[in-house]
This record gives C-alpha cells, structure tokens and sequence, in this order.
C-alpha cells in the first residue's frame, strides 16, 4: 500500500476493506432444494454389503409435499423385517417399513403405490445385518422422488381453533397459497382474515353487479364509497336497482332530504343526483358511457344499503334516409353503435361524393351517434364517346350525353364503304359502361372498302391508241407510276397498289421509295404530277428474273404506300379475283392506262389523258400460235407461260402500250357488275399489230402471294378483297 499520500492511503484502505467485507463477510443464500431425485442402495444393482446402516434426508420446497416411488425393492425377506430394512419416516412419523421382493411370501414390500410425504422432508433407512443368505440375489432397492404441490386450501381446519387458512377465499398457488375476500370486504395485515370495506374502483365489463358494503345489514360505522362504471365509449349504462333499497334520510314538510347518509349519481355535463329513503330509484337511463356513484354514511342511523345491475345498450343513429336511384342496405328500424350501411346504385348508375365517383360506399354508426359519411349519390353512368369509325361515323338514335340505355347507330362511308353484312349496326350504352351491339356476335364494327363499283363509267367502248378519253372517276383505281418512264398500276387495298414487276425492276436495278412517283385520282396527267404519293415498300415476285426482257414470267409486283388511301369516287380499289374466278374466252376486258396513243394523224404519241379500251380474251391456243409465228420471223420475242394469258383482237388496232405497263386488265363479274383485277398489262410485240394480241400476268394465279405479302407488311390495312 503507498502511504506517501495520506489522503489516498485512507481511499485505498476503504477499497480493500469493502472488497473483504463484500468478498469473504457475506454468507451466499443456501441453494433451493431440488424438485425431483433419485435414490439407491448402495452397490445397487449389485447385492448390498452387510453391516451397513445408511441414512438419506430429502427435501423438496417450502409448500410440497414428496412423492417417493419405488422402481425395484429385493432386500432380504424376514418376519416384521427383522433383519434387513428400509425404513420411510417423515420426522419421526413411521410412514413405512420395507423388506422382500414381489413375489417373497415373507416380509413387506411396498408394492407400486407411492407414498407421500406430510411435508417437505422424508428420511430413508437402510438397515442390514452380518449376513446375506441370499447375497446373490438380494440386491437392494432404486427410488426415485418428486415435488408435488400442496393444496393447502383444502386442508382440514386446525384443531387448535386458529380458524380456517383462510377466512373468505383461498386460492392455492404452486408452493404456497393466496387469500381473498368477497366483495365489500379487503384482507386485514395477516393475509387471512377479512373486514368490511368500500370496494373503490372503474367497472369497465359490459355488465354488472354492484351493493353498499355489509348490504343488506346496516354500517356501524362511517365510510364513503365511491364506484365509477366506465365503458367503452359508444355504449351507455342503465342502472337497474333493486327493490331493496333503504338509505336514512330526514323528513321535512317539503319532504325526505338525503342529509348524512345519501347514494349520488354523477353523469358528465349533468347535474349530480341523490338519493336515499325507502323506495328504488328503480331503472335509470344514464345515455352516457361513465357513471360515478358515491355512497356516503355517517356512522349514526341506519341504512341497510343498496344493490343494483347494470348493463350497456349501444348508442343509436338517425335513419340514413334514402338515396334516389339508390338502395341502401341493410334495412333496419333502428340502427346502433358500430352498425354498418351500404349504398348500391341500380343497375345503369354509379356511386358518386363530393364530385368524384367511387368504387363502393360504406358508413359506421360512430360512438358519437352521427354516422361517420354522409350518403352519397346515384348518377346515371355514361360509356363516354363512341368510338369512331374509320371511314365511317356514328349517329344517335336515342339518349343524350352517351348515358345508359343511349342507341347509336354506326354507318360507313356510302357508296365507297360498307359493313360486312351491308347493314348499319346498333349499339347500346350497357351497365358495364360499354357500347354493345344489339347483335350479340357483332363486337366492333369495320368500313370495308366497296371495290370495282365507279360512281361513273365510260361506254365508248375506243382504243387506248386513239381512243376518247375516260370519264372522271370512271377507272377510279388507275394508279400512274413514274420511275424514270411512266407505268401503270392499280389500287387494291387503301395501303396496297398492284402492278407489274418489270415497271419496278429493269434488269438488277429496282426503283426505291424514293425514285419511285405515284399518282392517283385523276385522269389529266398534268393535274396528277402536282400530288405525288411516296411508297412504304416494294415487293417484286421471288421468281420474277428478266434480265433481257426475255422471260416476263411472274411480271407482278405490289407497291405499299406510306399514307393510308381514303376512298372516294376518283380513289377506289378494283376486286381482286374470287376462288372460283375463269377466264373464258371472248369475255371483254378493259384495259387503261397514259401509254402511247395514235393521233388522229396516224402518230404515236404519249398521252396526257387517261385512256381505256375493250378487247376479249383470247384463246390460250390461238394466242400461243401467234407467238410462236412471230418468233418464227423475228428475234427477241419472249415465251408465254401459263401464269400468263392474252387479250385483244386479230385485226389489230385495240391493245395496251408503251407506258401502259402494269396497268389493269379487269373483267366484270356478272352478278355484282363488280370489275376485278384479271391482269397486269405486262408484255406484247408492237401495239395494235394485226395478228398479235397484248400479254397479261394473270393475278388469280398470285392470290397466295398477294395475300401473304399484304399480312406480312400488315398494319391493320384492310385488303379489298375481304
């Protein structure tokens, strides 16, 4: 220890010596007697020696009992066990003494019954002679033992008059008990006994029972009382006191006044009420969820107190009233804390608050009798604008503002477009906020183009070379292509133009959306080249190879444009060929287009006006001759093939051109006077020659090709032909 420093000397000193005092001084607690064991002789299971006496004290906690059960006992056998022994005492109390094995006819063996101790201690003996005649099999005993609580309620009362544990209620507790008293009364300082008392606090159950103290015998002495009944706010109490009721009160000539002994009743915001006398207050409706109740007497006088029941009613809400157009649910005479209401529109209406519409409506009774939402409204549901119809419109044929139950009727663009069955189609604002068709097969309506129908024809049946003129709108899907020399072409679709391959690809070289000019809706040249259409695509036939103009065979190509086409009468699609369509010989075709003409000179010239002619189909046989003639005298003609066919006349003098290429060849179906696509002007051997006829691509061979194209590019373009 340093001692240069006095101060610090004494600190060290006053360490060390609490260190000791708290290290070596303070005995620990002692350890808690275990709750379960075991017990066995010596040896066990070997045979036990002779001489022996041994002794084992078990304990268990303050407050049970032990409980000693015998696993195996095999000590020697003798009469009143003699000579070898277990002996079971509690203190001095012999509860058992034990020799033999289960099946010795000598001695006492314990059987399976275990045995249970007074108390918390027990004393085993084990006693044995000098000698073990049966030392081979005697082999002693194995126990084991346990804790097991004591219900010192149901002890027997004490013989020395001390009285009962517990005077009033006795609640056994694992090890120990517990004292209680009834109502009116409190445990006096032993925590045995009870005396009289106020029994003070909140009674927050939904019911129950409460009385003066000692009711109904009278208070010999003063004592004020109060009891407070609080329950969940949205429910009052009622009070229901019994018809015995008695409390002193003092007569007066302006009658009985509560004055030393009185039961008061608060209510919040209401004034306090008194009472005394002989008669019950009988029912009282608080209409509030807390009621103070302080009971006051004196000491002097009597009163014998009183009882009372109580219980809760919900509080009640106004009726939510109707809501028009609307049901409200359930439907109930009265309607209480906690209840719910919905409200659903009739069928064609929606659920609508503070100007926005909602999805479902419901509203709680609230503690404070108000539901918690005011109603809402029904207003009749719209399905909003119908949508509008491509090349089409819609007209209302009853309603207004597109409400439930309002008719539309959907119509297409007459004469150019038509629905699939020809008929405008009705529809109905339904309660799911759609527009439904009165046919319940018919979801969505589509305008499709009417095709081959002019609003105008020509009759002047001329030759392109010297012929008159077409009429306005009389060839309404002639199709003008300009890609470095003019070409013809035909609407078939509103994105789609057909023509021949040789108009688009000239050897390796194939014009591009952008070297490719189209013009369409008109029949003046000099009009037509101030509007110019742009492709999207072009797409030449796989087998189209024509290096030398030599081979035309699949001479077919179809152009996509940029901009979808809307028709009218300058701008409609030709059909294209049916299944079943046949070319039958000497049927009339009509071929057009801005090709080479003749002048009424006798000259060739390129014509500004769009120009259309007559002329039969030909024989297949008698147009192969001609070919074959003409290759006999001259080189460079080409083949005909069988996706191929002829047109015109032998004398010569009405055919296609130069600059016709790619043009229409139509015929007219004889049922619907509707002109289809036949042929593509595609190849002949000068124009108009006496004995040689003009070559067309015969479309109906290409119809797969076509259609696969056009669904392969589609962009919800509707083909002609559907």
């Amino acid at each position: 220890m340093d001692t240069s420093n006095p101060q610090m000397g004494w600190i060290s000193f006053i360490v060390w010596f609490l260190y000791v005092l708290v290290c070596d001084c303070v005995p620990l607690p002692d350890k808690e007697p275990p709750m379960h064991g075991e017990v066995q002789s010596p040896q066990y299971p070997q045979p036990y020696p002779p001489n022996l006496l041994k002794q084992w004290d078990l304990s268990v906690p303050e407050g049970f009992q032990i409980q000693l059960t015998f696993m195996h006992v095999d000590i020697e056998a003798s009469g009143g066990c003699y000579y070898d022994s277990l002996t079971v005492l509690y203190d001095e109390k012999l509860l058992g003494k034990f020799c033999g094995n289960q099946n010795s006819a000598d001695g006492h063996h314990p059987g399976h019954q275990p045995i249970l101790s007074p108390g918390n201690r027990l004393t085993l003996i084990l006693q044995t002679d000098d000698s073990n005649p049966e030392r081979h099999q005697n082999v002693g005993f194995t126990a084991q033992y346990q804790a097991i609580d004591i219900d010192e309620c149901s002890a027997p009362e004490p013989g020395d008059g001390s009285g009962p544990v517990c005077s009033q209620i006795c609640l056994n507790t694992l090890g120990s008990y517990l004292c209680s008293c009834y109502h009116g009364y409190e445990l006096r300082s032993d925590q045995r006994t009870c005396m009289l008392s106020c029994s003070d606090g909140i009674f927050d159950e939904p019911k129950g029972h409460l009385f003066s103290p000692g009711y109904p015998n009278p208070l010999l002495h003063p004592m004020s009382c109060q009891y407070i009944i609080s329950v969940e706010s949205g429910f009052t109490v009622s009070l229901n006191f019994s018809d015995n009721f008695h409390i002193e009160s003092v007569d007066t000539e302006e009658g009985p006044i509560c004055l030393y002994h009185w039961l008061q009743m608060s209510i919040p915001d209401k004034k306090p009420m008194k009472f005394c006398g002989g008669t019950s207050p009988g029912v009282i409706e608080t209409n509030s969820s807390t009621v103070m109740l302080d009971y006051h007497v004196d000491g002097q006088g009597m009163s014998n107190g009183w009882s009372l029941d109580y219980h809760t009613h919900r509080v009640k809400c106004p009726m939510p009233g109707k809501v028009p157009r609307g049901r409200v649910t359930p439907s109930l005479e009265e309607y209480f804390y906690r209840d719910q209401i919905y409200v659903r529109c009739d069928q064609g209406y929606k659920l609508m608050m503070g100007g926005q519409e909602i999805e479902r409506y419901s509203t709680m009774c609230q503690k404070n009798s108000q539901w918690h939402l005011p109603l809402p409204e029904c207003h009749i549901i719209d399905c909003g604008e119908p949508e509008p119809l491509l090349n089409g419109g819609v007209t209302f044929l009853s309603g207004s503002l597109n409400q439930y139950l309002s008719v539309v009727q959907y119509h297409c663009n007459e004469p150019f477009y038509s629905t699939l069955s020809g008929q405008n189609v009705s529809f109905t604002c339904d309660a799911d906020r759609r527009w439904r068709s009165n046919s319940n097969d018919i979801v969505s309506i589509t305008c499709l183009p009417v095709c081959g129908k002019p609003t105008d024809e020509s009759y002047s049946f001329q030759r392109i070379i010297g012929g008159q003129d077409a009429a306005d709108n009389s060839i309404p899907w002639q199709v003008l292509l300009n890609v470095g020399g003019r070409g013809g072409g035909m609407v078939i679709a509103d994105k789609w133009i057909l023509t021949a391959a040789h108009v688009v690809k000239q050897g390796e070289s194939q014009a591009t959306n952008k070297t490719l000019n189209i013009y369409m809706g008109l029949t003046d040249v000099n009009k037509l080249y101030k509007v110019p259409m742009r492709a999207a695509s072009i797409h030449v036939h796989p087998e189209y190879n024509n290096p030398n103009n030599l081979n035309f065979d699949n001479d077919i190509a179809l152009i996509k444009l940029q901009d979808r086409l809307t028709f009218n009468a300058s701008i409609m699609p030709v059909c294209l060929p049916a299944e079943d369509a046949t070319y039958t010989t000497g049927m009339m075709g009509q071929v057009s287009g801005f090709g080479i003409t003749k002048s009424a000179g006798g000259e060739k010239i390129l014509t500004n006006k769009l120009k259309y002619v007559q002329v039969p189909v030909v024989d297949d046989e008698i147009c192969g001759e001609s070919i074959t003639s003409l290759q006999k005298t001259r080189r460079n003609v080409p083949y005909l093939t069988n996706n191929m066919f002829c047109a015109g006349v032998p004398d010569g003098g009405k055919d296609s051109c130069q600059g016709d290429s790619g043009g229409p060849f139509t015929l007219t179906d004889p049922n619907t006077e509707q002109f289809w696509a036949a042929g593509i002007v595609s190849w002949g051997v000068d124009c108009g020659l006496q004995g040689t006829y003009g070559v067309y691509t015969k479309v109906a061979n290409y119809m797969d090709w076509i259609n696969k194209i056009i669904d392969d590019n589609n962009d919800n373009n509707i083909k002609s032909n559907e």
